[in-house]
C-alpha cells in the first residue's frame, strides 16, 4: 500500500481520523515516515506514517 502521507508538506492542514476531538493540525514537517503536526487541543504530535493515515483538510 502507497503511504499517502507522503504527500503531505509543512503548512497542510490535518485531522487525525481516531482523534477528531484534537481538532485541525497543522503539519510541522515530513520527514522519513514521521509527520510532526501541531493541533490545537493536544499540542505537538509525532505521527508513525506507517500506522495512520492522516486526513487532509481542504477550504478552511
Amino acid at each position: 500500500m502507497e503511504d499517502l502521507n507522503a504527500l503531505l508538506e509543512p503548512g497542510m492542514r490535518v485531522t487525525h481520523p481516531d482523534r477528531p476531538e484534537w481538532g485541525t493540525g497543522q503539519v510541522q514537517s515530513n520527514i522519513g515516515g514521521k509527520i510532526t503536526v501541531n493541533f490545537p487541543e493536544t499540542g505537538k504530535i509525532v505521527i508513525d506514517s506507517s500506522r495512520i493515515a492522516l486526513l487532509p483538510v481542504f477550504g478552511t
